[in-house]
């Protein structure tokens, strides 16, 4: 597993296929936040899981599922969690 210690606020989130999948808002636990006014995502907070990530360069992560794949599995973050 990747260390996430090394996916840090606004790197850029990437698919397999080098396609845009967000912005690195933050990291919850077992999930990646991403930034909700990011044009992929339109203007809500969507979840990742860590395990996803197939490795952390110095200016994006990148995932072991493609860009489309990725937004289709995503999960929508709550309204009432913060």
């Amino acid at each position: 597993m990747v260390d996430v210690t090394l996916i840090k606020e606004h790197l850029e989130v990437v698919g397999s296929d080098g396609g845009h999948v967000g912005r690195v808002d933050h990291v919850l636990g077992d999930q990646i936040e991403l930034a909700k006014l990011d044009l992929a995502g339109g203007f809500k907070h969507h979840m990742i899981p860590v395990s996803w990530v197939e490795s952390v360069d110095d200016d994006k992560v990148r995932l072991s599922l493609t860009k489309d794949d990725a937004k289709a599995q995503w999960t929508e973050k709550p309204h009432d969690a913060h």
